[in-house]
């Protein structure tokens, strides 16, 4: 991990963007304060990952189940997959009324 001012990113980005693979992510700093962080991603997998983990309806959508869960106790795992199994084929048959078929 680095540490280098907005000034220094801004000036060398695209030497910045090259290291970052080899070096790990940077910390962008004004002041002396850490205001952004820049990294690589390893896959589409994990660039799905970090920008869910910073999406504040993302995370809203959390909490609003985590509540849920403790409030009304959750699903079990059979539970679940037969709701996810029952609304796949719920959406199969609507598809297939829309087309005609």
């Amino acid at each position: 991990m680095r540490i280098a001012p907005v000034a220094e990113v801004k000036a060398r980005l695209s030497a910045y963007l090259e290291d970052l693979k080899a070096e790990g992510p940077v910390v962008i700093t004004r002041n002396g304060r850490a205001v952004a962080v820049m990294l690589a991603p390893r896959d589409e997998e994990d660039l799905e990952g970090i920008l869910l983990a910073r999406s504040p309806r993302f995370q809203a959508l959390l909490d609003k189940s985590r509540n849920s869960i403790r409030r009304d106790g959750g699903l079990s795992h059979e539970e679940f997959w037969k709701v996810v199994e029952s609304r796949a084929r719920e959406a199969k048959k609507t598809q297939t009324t829309k087309s005609g078929t």
